[in-house]
């Protein structure tokens, strides 16, 4: 399904964004000519104003996190746009770039004026491979027609972007294992501190955020930053694309403004319902490293508080939807296998916790399960999560916890039955 065009298309128009002239007759680059005519300290102040939040998962407000740079390192500043979209059930990021790439480009240009960057980098997932010819044609347009290079739209501003391929693991997808692999080293997470903003790239100051990010300050600083603070709560402004995936007829990406819209008018209105003779059963709201929410949840409004109030996160927007013929013994065996595979190693809780959960769930799924391996399980999560360098292990955790707390009946039916329901063959979606 399309994006809708609030935040992450300029307007309207018949025309193909991939095209920079296209691009440009859409309103293309005003951003960044608005950018330019500011000092880089009125540049921040907008990104702060508009009170845009990151949109790569931990919600962080963007100018704060831009702020924190150092004015007066003698190190150059970089900027890292985290395209490394490997969470399971978000496709978002993969959108924008093939259909948008050059208002991510604006976006990293703007970001780089703002902290004083000597360059930008583009992380692309590995998978990506299409998405990253449509930006290496883009970069190379951009710089063709002056918006990249040496003196930027005749203002003076040197700045270029260079395009990084990743290799494939979910863990690059952490901002520091991100880092280590842009580096050349094997993609594992530091410690910290130092953080990024100090020592990152290079050890030096860095700036990372993610495609919906970066790509939300050309429109910001086009509009004006209360345009955008106008949209959605006074916590969460702004609008936010749910990547909606599952059980649902009308699965797709949806930008929709924060809190104007329930969990409910989400699955129901805008994607359709399910298929007849099902119903809403279970959904994972931000990913599949964040807890599961239950039918009790339907009402919730989509924002950040809302959803922390529900006893999930809005993390990435990965929306994975079940319905009631789905199994969520099932499902969270799957997910628990996920973690344990991408789990870099570096950290003892997480390399032998995520396998031995998964072993624990496979029990269960084999018909081999006891009931006193839900009391392991509760017991695994504690020795697990908040022990380890980087949010992997509580990804892995959150998903499970939640599926076991809410849907314990699921569980307990499993195991004294020797095996979960077996799922249904899936019909394709109609719609």
């Amino acid at each position: 399904m399309p994006i809708k065009n609030i935040v992450y298309a300029q307007r309207e128009h018949g025309g193909d964004l991939r095209s920079l002239d296209d691009y440009l007759a859409a309103g293309g680059y005003k951003g960044l000519e608005a950018t330019l005519g500011m000092s880089p300290d009125d540049a921040l102040y907008q990104f702060h104003r508009s009170g845009l939040r990151g949109r790569g998962g931990a919600g962080f407000p963007m100018g704060r996190k831009a702020g924190f740079l150092p004015k007066d390192s003698a190190k150059p500043s970089y900027v890292v746009c985290n395209a490394d979209e490997s969470e399971p059930g978000t496709f978002k990021d993969r959108e924008i770039m093939e259909l948008n790439p050059f208002q991510l480009i604006e976006g990293v240009t703007i970001a780089g004026f703002a902290v004083g960057a000597a360059r930008g980098y583009i992380y692309i997932r590995g998978e990506y491979e299409h998405q990253a010819r449509i930006l290496d044609e883009a970069l190379a347009a951009a710089r063709a027609d002056g918006r990249l290079g040496g003196d930027i739209m005749g203002s003076g501003f040197e700045y270029d972007i260079t395009l990084s391929r990743g290799a494939g693991a979910y863990i690059c997808g952490e901002e520091t294992g991100l880092l280590e692999s842009l580096e050349g080293k094997r993609g594992q997470p530091r410690l910290k501190p130092p953080f990024p903003a100090v020592g990152g790239l290079y050890q030096s100051p860095t700036l990372i955020n993610n495609v919906e990010t970066l790509s939300a300050l050309p429109p910001i600083m086009t509009h004006g930053a209360d345009w955008y603070a106008e949209m959605g709560t006074e916590k969460s402004p702004g609008t936010k694309i749910f990547s909606v995936s599952g059980h649902v007829l009308k699965p797709g990406n949806y930008e929709i403004v924060l809190g104007d819209t329930t969990l409910r008018e989400l699955l129901y209105d805008i994607c359709g319902g399910f298929r007849e003779g099902q119903d809403f059963k279970a959904c994972w709201v931000g990913g599949s490293s964040v807890p599961v929410l239950g039918a009790e949840h339907l009402d919730t409004p989509l924002d950040y508080e809302s959803l922390q109030e529900a006893g999930t996160f809005l993390g990435s927007a990965g929306c994975i939807v079940m319905d009631t013929s789905g199994c969520i013994v099932r499902s969270s065996l799957r997910l628990a296998h996920f973690y344990r595979h991408e789990s870099c190693g570096k950290c003892t809780p997480c390399r032998e916790g995520t396998m031995w959960m998964e072993k624990v769930l496979q029990r269960i799924v084999d018909g081999g399960g006891r009931m006193e391996d839900l009391d392991l399980l509760d017991a695994m999560f504690g020795r697990i999560s908040g022990r380890v360098l980087c949010a992997l292990a509580d990804g892995a955790v959150a998903p499970v916890q939640s599926a076991v707390e809410l849907f314990r009946d699921d569980f307990v039916r499993a195991i004294e039955k020797g095996a979960p329901e077996p799922e249904p063959m899936m019909e394709a979606p109609v719609g």
